[in-house]
């Protein structure tokens, strides 16, 4: 079910994420992470190069290595399929406490970039999220994301995209919708005020980031978005 239920549902989430993803994912590059990258769809907007059998695959120039963190069983295939799909093989380590880091993405830290799209907001802790994020990662290294967040408050100078879209009366439907949607959404909250957090936490030399309210379709209205990039102080 939760399978087929995603299958449908990211289809549109790329469509409306990707014209960030596309420019965001391209900053990264050494040792990367990404943190629950679903079917890995993201993968095609890694910096990518010509081959000699003319594969078009990631380079390897400039993305030495790439670690998918995924807690989701149900999300494996598709991942696999999108890694071979862009030049990589694939190993896996599996661990069975979903609040511990794997010791396959420990032994392969520090990490030059790691990645979220939507991650943050199914974490039991965001703030110990974003804290192991920071340890993980080099002094200098990137932090790149995009994650859901409540709508901010109309006029905010963050949000770089407004569609005509009224945030207060959005924010409200969301705070109403979201204790249906964390169970529906497995584990997802729609009102965290994810870009906010990220730029309070300590340990960041940098943090930049906007918002978009996005209007395509009625359920983007519920899911307004927070991208950036948030640089480790070296």
């Amino acid at each position: 079910y939760f399978t087929f239920q995603w299958s449908f549902l990211s289809v549109g989430q790329d469509e409306r994420t990707d014209p960030y993803r596309s420019v965001l994912w391209k900053e990264a590059y050494g040792n990367v992470l990404e943190l629950g990258p679903g079917f890995s769809s993201s993968l095609k907007h890694l910096h990518h190069k010509t081959t000699n059998d003319s594969s078009y695959n990631v380079d390897p120039a400039v993305i030495h290595s790439y670690t998918a963190l995924e807690p989701n069983p149900f999300m494996y295939n598709g991942l696999q399929e999108n890694a071979e799909k862009n030049g990589f093989r694939v190993k896996y380590d599996h661990e069975n406490d979903p609040n511990n880091i794997p010791q396959a993405v420990l032994d392969g830290a520090p990490y030059d970039t790691i990645l979220t799209s939507f991650a943050l907001c199914t974490a039991a802790k965001p703030e110990e999220s974003i804290k192991n994020i920071i340890k993980l990662l080099k002094p200098g290294g990137s932090y790149i994301f995009v994650e859901h967040v409540r709508h901010p408050t109309p006029g905010d100078p963050l949000v770089v995209e407004d569609n005509g879209v009224n945030g207060w009366f959005w924010g409200k439907m969301q705070d109403w919708v979201n204790p249906i949607w964390n169970i529906l959404g497995h584990g997802c909250h729609i009102t965290r005020k994810t870009g906010e957090v990220i730029a309070s936490m300590d340990g960041w030399e940098s943090v930049d980031y906007k918002m978009v309210r996005v209007n395509d379709i009625l359920i983007a209205y519920f899911l307004p978005m927070a991208f950036g990039t948030a640089i480790k102080a070296k």
